[in-house]
């Protein structure tokens, strides 16, 4: 059932067996699998069931680090949360990003890839993407031939892109609405955590309304799955119990913050740059969902030149000299200028269709007509990892929001080791290019400059600082001394605390999350489900 909490007849007390926080990705998919496992679910979502302004005003904050997106503006605060507005992109982490590696600090999970593997199927599967297949094996599958890279210098991977518009919002939970097991509560903005008088597990969740309205949840368990923003920033601001906050006794709460940093890192001087475009577009398979080839560094590579594991795409684009373009400033007003009502989310959908319908139906001589004709050129774009640093962290701000409580701000920090990549990636396509007679590279000369600065270029793309992907400010850790969470993302000495999305992260990988946020999801639903039916 529903409950908005801004009613005049909402409760003031709620219990559970579960209590998860946010209605987002992770939250909608833990609820699922704990309510088709017979437990009583109560699911907590800040927002309505779409885009209030003075609802979104609370993800307000300040950027006191490098310059990122407005605060604001890089999640969503309705049910569904930012994926409202995802494109869909889906992929897993690698083997070696859940690994130890000597050369990239702080890294190393305490699960693996074979630990996550079934439910990244599951996960997968929830988002109707066809067969398991993300290697670079798809090529004979589209029956295609993809440059021939030595396998040691550059590797493919693909993108498999969900294709359901919205797929967490509320009008696609009819499920969850008519559960007699399942409470979905509008409005419940969480206020604080609290918990037992030794530190040991959570005793209930406190709520207010931004017209004052306050409920208190208590659950034998409590999910919070917010963001990585949010995640913490709640963590910190529960701190009668423990002073630092709940889970901050180590001082590990919003550190290690990651995101998946955008930029231009190369111009390539080739024959018919068209082409490049053209091969490694997004593609539209007669069966399965749509897919699109990433260049991505081999494992090998990483080992030999100490670097992170980071992806590269084409791009045909005009001098950036010369500005954005019209596409990229109507694309941009439509995501960050304009707020995410539904009305706007459907123009930004339909722009989205447009660049679908280009992908899928522009031949290849039409688009080398249009690069001679407006002389455009080929450029290489990177997404890449971020190196966790526990210097890149979410603060607790002087400021305080509509409700009383302290705002979050960012401090986002890159490091020598994240801009070396990028380089030794860019110079490896170069070598390439070169050996296989197809062009030259140069690096473009913020690379080059000698320090750990990563510029902004508005003209880079429709996501020019990164993905809007927050990640690893409750990461998961063996010791609590090094994280926040546990293996199976349990708080520190918490025995009913658990975190959900990738704020657990403990290292990026070059992946889009939301793939590896849903698999956690499920590993995290499975473990409650048992301690649930724990006897006593």
């Amino acid at each position: 059932m529903l409950i908005d909490l801004q009613d005049a007849a909402a409760p003031s007390r709620l219990e559970a067996d579960v209590c998860v926080v946010g209605g987002g990705a992770a939250g909608v998919a833990i609820a699922r699998k704990l309510a088709d496992r017979g437990h009583d679910v109560c699911l907590l979502e800040a927002g309505g069931t779409d885009f209030e302004q003075a609802t979104q005003d609370l993800c307000s904050g300040e950027n006191i680090g490098m310059e990122y997106y407005e605060l604001d503006h890089s999640r969503l605060r309705f049910f569904g949360g930012t994926t409202n507005i995802w494109g869909g992109r889906s992929v897993p982490l690698n083997r070696i990003d859940f690994e130890k590696r000597d050369w990239v600090p702080h890294s190393g999970w305490p699960v693996t890839l074979d630990d996550l593997e079934p439910y990244y199927r599951i996960a997968h599967d929830s988002l109707e993407l066809g067969e398991y297949d993300y290697s670079g094996g798809m090529w004979e599958k589209l029956q295609l031939q993809p440059i021939a890279f030595d396998a040691d210098e550059i590797a493919h991977m693909f993108w498999r892109f969900d294709s359901k518009k919205e797929r967490f919002n509320s009008h696609q939970i009819d499920d969850l609405i008519n559960a007699s097991n399942v409470r979905i509560v509008l409005h419940a903005n969480v206020v604080h955590i609290q918990a037992d008088d030794n530190g040991q597990q959570a005793e209930k969740i406190l709520t207010r309304t931004l017209d004052g309205r306050e409920t208190a949840v208590h659950a034998k368990h409590i999910v919070l799955a917010c963001g990585a923003i949010e995640n913490a920033r709640l963590l910190m601001l529960s701190d009668d119990v423990e002073k630092n906050g709940i889970g901050n006794g180590r001082d590990q709460v919003g550190r290690y913050f990651m995101e998946h940093p955008h930029g231009r890192i190369a111009h390539i001087e080739t024959e018919d740059p068209g082409w490049y475009w053209a091969h490694y577009r997004k593609r539209y398979p007669s069966s399965g969902p749509p897919v699109a080839p990433a260049l991505v560094t081999p494992e090998s590579f990483q080992r030999d030149k100490q670097v992170l594991n980071s992806a590269a795409t084409f791009k045909i684009q005009r001098d950036p000299k010369l500005g954005l373009g019209v596409g990229s400033k109507v694309y941009q007003n439509l995501k960050h200028d304009l707020s995410a009502t539904q009305n706007n989310r459907k123009a930004w959908h339909f722009y989205r269709g447009i660049l679908d319908w280009l992908q899928k139906h522009v031949s290849l001589s039409l688009v080398r007509s249009v690069v001679r004709l407006k002389q455009m050129e080929l450029y290489l774009m990177a997404r890449a990892e971020q190196a966790p640093n526990p210097d890149s962290r979410v603060l607790l701000s002087r400021e305080t929001d509509a409700l009383g409580c302290r705002r979050g701000d960012l401090d986002w920090q890159l490091t020598e080791l994240d801009k070396r990549t990028v380089r030794e990636l860019a110079r490896a396509v170069g070598r390439e290019f070169e050996r296989l007679g197809l062009g030259t590279l140069s690096t473009s000369e913020w690379l080059e400059d000698g320090t750990s600065s990563w510029p902004v270029d508005p003209t880079v793309g429709n996501h020019p600082i990164g993905g809007y992907h927050h990640m690893g400010t409750t990461r998961m850790s063996d010791a609590a001394s090094e994280g926040v969470v546990d293996a199976n993302c349990t708080v520190h000495g918490y025995r009913n605390l658990h975190i959900a999305g990738s704020s657990v992260f403990t290292t990026s990988g070059w992946a889009n999350p939301t793939l590896t946020i849903l698999a956690l999801g499920h590993r995290l639903g499975d473990h409650i489900d048992n301690l649930l039916r724990e006897p006593g």
